[in-house]
């Protein structure tokens, strides 16, 4: 009876599994062999069976088996890295998904087109113009690609708004692609279409969707899931169902255009614009979550979880990512925010009238050692400007730099100085990790990002004794916004109780703040660079300032943005000269004597 009975079960079991698997491939029969989505379970399966250990392994010689051995576990390890945004692991998977698309896919010349209808050009998506435009002009300009086709046809202007407030609209959308797709496209040979096929089912499988490539350009920074609906509307399945049909029956809002969802967001940052990518798409709310949960994996931060609905981390490249989830934010959202190494220079950075002012005095503020803070909103450079300015601190000095994640990357700009930087985790404190630093010998101390009250608070500290000086960025519109909000930080933290002394003792370790600004065309610039005066006790005021007293100090413009240019203001005080140039070697004080002299007429023993 035992035996009948596990015999009944195991024939249970195999009618199961037999009915299930005749389903499975009536389904697979049912679908185009030569869709994206069928090619992408196609190439997960080879790459699987690859990384993969065979019985057959081991009816071969030990050479071959250890040659087996290493292939695979590259492999595997290329298969993780590519997720991390590595490119070199991102080409050798490519080069496995040529191999298989070209091989068990049966992908060849005659049926290429059936993927992606390269001469039907009529049937060609949005998405498809753009890929096939892009990788033209990445052949002809690298990762400059991009850059290049939004120059060459203006794509970054402003469009006419849509909505009665006036309001300009920063977008490129399908008329923009179509537009470019007609006059840049030529005939392709099947090599370059199955690259572009090759991308496509990367993309979709351990790529980042629609943004893989967009990422790798030199933009400032790419984002998606930041706008369009959510909620129970976004996740309606008939609303997706039209999306991916193409079923004119989507709702409207009060301007006449088609509602979104969140997850056919894309925008990238381009040049101090944010431009909104309208004609791309993740195509569901679960491919936007798979880039989200990939995206900010380096080095393993920890998982990103209900409990904790956002992570803060550095790619690869060196990109900085910021990934939220529901529910801290309404939907699933990156951020990804790059950060132009190759032109961290300050004559690159720095562009306008006499541009040559304000380059060459924040060059003698590094060199004379003075303690500055960079302010400015988001998106204003705050952080390429500091990445150009470590350029000229002396090579002598050695270099701690506190960050919130590894986005400053000094030491592969200046990989020959002394720099070690230190960034918070979940088990080291950013007020720990500045107080580990005065143990490091360090002779300058760098703040990415003053962004808490504790930090604020130590960097006050740390500036008075800890270094020869400080350089750190800060989001305060005004110099007098930065004063009260480092001296509100000392009075939160308890480390003052009066608020005149806390406020005196922060104007006290700051001497000088550069004030950046991105205007509405994306144009940045220096707006100000403001000197912090402190009165002695016998000085009641300052022979010609310009500014305003309060509790001890005063604000003295040192440079100003005017009418596009840049104009000397109120001359360096002598007191802060005489200690610039005891920080300096001679030849520099003697070239910062004749500097003071072109533009304020007047001489450091003034």
């Amino acid at each position: 009876m035992i035996a009948l009975i596990l015999l009944l079960v195991l024939l249970y079991l195999w009618l199961k599994v037999r009915t299930s698997s005749d389903r499975i491939g009536q389904g697979r029969s049912n679908q185009d062999p030569y869709s994206i989505t069928v090619l992408i379970n196609q190439v997960k399966e080879g790459l699987h069976e690859l990384s993969r250990p065979h019985s057959n392994d081991w009816g071969i010689g030990e050479d071959a088996w250890s040659r087996r051995v290493k292939a695979r576990t590259e492999l595997r390890q290329a298969l993780r890295g590519c997720t991390y945004g590595d490119l070199r692991d991102k080409r050798y998977v490519k080069s496995f998904i040529r191999d298989i698309l070209t091989g068990s896919c049966g992908v060849h010349e005659g049926n290429i087109d059936n993927v992606i209808p390269f001469q039907r050009r009529d049937l060609l998506t949005s998405q498809d113009r753009f890929d096939i435009i892009l990788y033209l002009y990445r052949l002809r300009h690298g990762t400059e690609g991009l850059c290049r086709m939004i120059e060459d046809y203006a794509l970054d202007e402003a469009k006419p708004p849509k909505a009665g407030d006036g309001t300009p609209v920063f977008e490129i959308n399908g008329q923009d692609v179509d537009r470019v797709f007609y006059l840049e496209y030529r005939s392709l040979s099947f090599q370059e279409k199955l690259d572009i096929v090759v991308q496509r089912v990367y993309q979709g499988y351990k790529g980042f969707s629609v943004i893989d490539e967009l990422r790798e350009m030199r933009i400032d920074g790419v984002s998606g899931g930041v706008s369009g609906v959510s909620g129970g509307f976004a996740a309606d399945d008939h609303l997706q169902d039209a999306w991916m049909h193409s079923v004119p029956d989507f709702p409207l809002d009060e301007d006449g255009e088609r509602v979104v969802s969140f997850w056919e967001s894309v925008w990238i940052f381009y040049k101090g614009k944010s431009l909104r990518l309208s004609f791309l798409s993740f195509g569901s709310e679960a491919e936007l979550k798979r880039v989200c949960q990939n995206i900010y994996k380096f080095n393993l931060p920890g998982q990103l979880s209900e409990a904790n609905g956002f992570k803060v981390n550095e790619m690869k490249d060196g990109s900085r990512v910021v990934v939220v989830r529901p529910p801290f934010a309404e939907t699933w959202a990156f951020f990804v925010r790059k950060f132009d190494v190759q032109n961290a220079a300050l004559e690159q950075l720095i562009q306008g009238n006499n541009a040559g002012l304000p380059v060459q005095l924040l060059k003698y503020l590094m060199k004379g050692s003075r303690i500055t803070s960079i302010t400015g909103s988001q998106g204003s450079g705050k952080t390429t400007l500091l990445m150009a300015m470590v350029k000229h601190i002396y090579a002598a000095y050695t270099l701690r730099v506190q960050e919130m994640s590894f986005e400053l990357n000094l030491r592969r700009l200046y990989s020959g100085r002394n720099i070690l930087s230190f960034r918070e985790t979940d088990y080291v404190s950013g007020q720990a990790g500045l107080d580990l630093q005065k143990k490091t010998d360090g002779t300058v101390n760098i703040l990415g990002e003053v962004a808490t009250d504790e930090v604020a608070a130590w960097m006050v500290q740390m500036a008075q004794v800890a270094s020869l000086f400080t350089i750190f960025t800060h989001h305060a519109k005004t110099f007098r916004d930065l004063i009260e909000s480092l001296r509100n930080s000392l009075l939160k933290t308890g480390v003052f109780r009066d608020e005149n002394i806390a406020e005196l003792q922060v104007a006290s370790v700051i001497d000088f703040d550069i004030h950046l600004r991105r205007d509405m065309e994306g144009n940045r610039y220096i707006e100000r660079i403001t000197e912090c005066y402190r009165l002695e006790p016998s000085e009641a005021a300052i022979d010609g300032e310009v500014g305003s007293t309060r509790h001890g100090y005063t604000e003295r413009i040192i440079v100003e943005y005017r009418d596009g240019g840049y104009v000397a203001v109120q001359p360096i005080s002598s007191r802060c000269r005489q200690a610039m140039i005891r920080e300096m070697l001679p030849k520099d004080a003697a070239a910062f004597g004749q500097f003071a002299s072109t533009y304020w007429g007047e001489t450091i023993g003034a």
